[in-house]
């Protein structure tokens, strides 16, 4: 027999060996570590079930629970009818804000925060309405987050904080683009930029609404008027 083979068998009883070392310890593991194994496993599974039958017995009951609870108040919103939207009436609809506290942990709790500012919005409570519209979570829906956004900033407007109203205004109108929206957004931003005599930032944005949304009443009918006011402005 050749050198190399006779080398190459003994790796080979070598390796052999190293296996068989290891499936014994392996099972020595097993056999001290049974109880521990088994303990965990049994964790796992009981975790599992716990989250199935809450699923199953408490979430989506819940869920469906809370999307009946919202129908009425939304009919409401849609009718402009804000505090019957808000607080309820008297044929078992609870009202936007006792939807959110009650089904704070569902995405239909979530939305009536989201509804609840904007109502207030629509009230004057601005103050309030911040509180719901910041309690609001993103659900997806990137546009009708960023619109949130812009109601935040007409609160924050009617707050006297024009600044941070501008920084939404301009991230929603980014962020929505589409012809009807972002030039309204952008306006609103150009017009607090007027107000504080900045008339660089008054030309930029209606620049940019002519360019980019050119088929948008305000870029066809009033972003002309604001550029010329602010070149004169400027040059004053």
């Amino acid at each position: 027999m050749s050198s190399k083979k006779k080398q190459a068998e003994i790796r080979e009883e070598k390796d052999w060996e190293r296996i068989d070392q290891a499936v014994v310890k392996s099972e020595n593991f097993l056999e001290r570590y049974s109880k521990q194994i088994l303990g965990v496993i049994a964790v796992g599974v009981i975790a599992a079930c716990a989250y199935l039958a809450y699923q199953h017995f408490y979430a989506t009951p819940r869920s469906l629970e809370s999307e009946k609870a919202i129908a009425q108040g939304q009919l409401y919103y849609e009718m402009g009818r804000d505090s019957l939207a808000l607080y309820g009436d008297a044929n078992a609809y609870a009202g936007f804000e006792k939807i959110a506290a009650d089904y704070s942990s569902t995405k239909t709790g979530n939305l009536a925060n989201a509804y609840a500012g904007i109502c207030h919005a629509r009230l004057g409570n601005y103050e309030k309405a911040l509180e719901y519209l910041n309690a609001y979570s993103n659900s997806g829906d990137k546009v009708f987050s960023h619109l949130i956004d812009a109601t935040k900033g007409d609160c924050l407007v009617s707050t006297g904080k024009q600044k941070e109203a501008i920084a939404l205004y301009e991230k929603a109108a980014k962020a929505v683009d589409n012809n009807v929206q972002s030039p309204i957004l952008y306006k609103k931003a150009a017009l607090l930029y007027r107000e504080q005599g900045n008339h660089d930032k008054v030309i930029e944005l209606f620049t940019f609404v002519k360019d980019n949304y050119m088929n948008s009443s305000i870029a066809m009918m009033e972003a002309d008027k604001y550029i010329e006011e602010a070149k004169l402005l400027k040059g004053k």
